[in-house]
C-alpha cells in the first residue's frame, strides 16, 4: 500500500468516526431532552377536552357578542336573511303613512301612496336581519310612467348584525314632479340587494302624483 492510500484511508476512517460520535452525541442530547422535559406539561386526554371547550365557549361568546345574538338563534344557518316587515312615506303633506310588507290583497301592484306634484317625501323601512351580518345592503328604486323609465335611485343601506330589536331605516329625500305631464300613476320596482348579489326583497308597487291645491 502506497503513502498516499495509506493518507486515504486514514481521512475517511476519521470521518466515519467523526459522524459516529455525533449521531451518538445527539441521541444522548435528546434523551437528556426528555427526561428533563417538565412531567407537567404532558396534558391528559381530559385537560385536552376542557381546553377545548374552554376555547370554544369563548369561540361562541365572541360570535354572541359580533351578531348580537345568540347562537342558539342562528339555526345552523350561514347565509344571512332580512326580512322586510313594513314599507312607509313620509311627507309633509300627510306625515307618515305605513304598509305591512308583504303587501295583503289582490293587487298585483298595489298603490302605497299618494302625493301631491313638487312635495319632498322619503321612504322609510322596517326590517330585521337573521342568522349572519348582512354585508353592503343596497337599493335599486325604479320608476317607469306609461311603460317609460323615467327615474332611477340607488343607494348604500349598509352593513347590519342580526339582532332582536328590528332595524327602521330611511331612505333618501325626494321631490315628486310637477307639470301636467307629470301627473297621474307611476309603477315602480325597489330591490334590495347585498354584497354576494343576494336579493332580499323586490317590491312592485305604484304611487299617483295628483295636482296640487294652492
Amino acid at each position: 500500500m502506497t503513502r498516499l492510500k495509506i493518507l486515504q484511508w486514514s481521512a475517511v476512517m476519521m470521518r466515519r468516526s467523526s459522524i459516529k460520535t455525533m449521531m451518538r452525541m445527539t441521541m444522548l442530547m435528546g434523551a437528556k431532552l426528555l427526561i428533563s422535559f417538565p412531567a407537567h406539561l404532558f396534558l391528559s386526554r381530559t385537560r385536552l377536552k376542557k381546553i377545548r371547550f374552554q376555547e370554544d365557549e369563548s369561540l361562541r361568546k365572541w360570535k354572541e357578542k359580533l351578531l348580537g345574538c345568540l347562537e342558539s338563534d342562528l339555526n345552523g344557518r350561514v347565509e344571512p336573511e332580512v326580512k322586510f316587515h313594513s314599507i312607509g312615506i313620509l311627507s309633509s303633506d300627510f306625515g307618515e303613512i305605513n304598509s305591512p310588507l308583504p303587501v295583503c290583497g289582490d293587487q298585483s301592484k298595489p298603490v302605497l301612496f299618494t302625493l301631491k306634484e313638487g312635495s319632498e317625501y322619503r321612504l322609510k323601512l322596517t326590517f330585521s336581519v337573521l342568522h349572519n351580518i348582512v354585508s353592503g345592503l343596497a337599493y335599486t328604486n325604479t320608476v317607469w310612467k306609461g311603460g317609460v323609465e323615467v327615474d332611477r335611485k340607488n343607494g348604500m343601506l349598509g352593513t347590519f348584525a342580526p339582532q332582536r330589536e328590528p332595524y327602521i331605516h330611511t331612505l333618501e329625500e325626494e321631490t315628486t314632479p310637477s307639470g301636467v305631464l307629470a301627473r297621474g300613476n307611476y309603477t315602480a320596482k325597489l330591490r334590495f340587494e347585498d354584497d354576494d348579489r343576494r336579493c332580499h326583497m323586490e317590491l312592485d308597487y305604484v304611487f299617483e302624483i295628483r295636482k296640487s291645491r294652492r
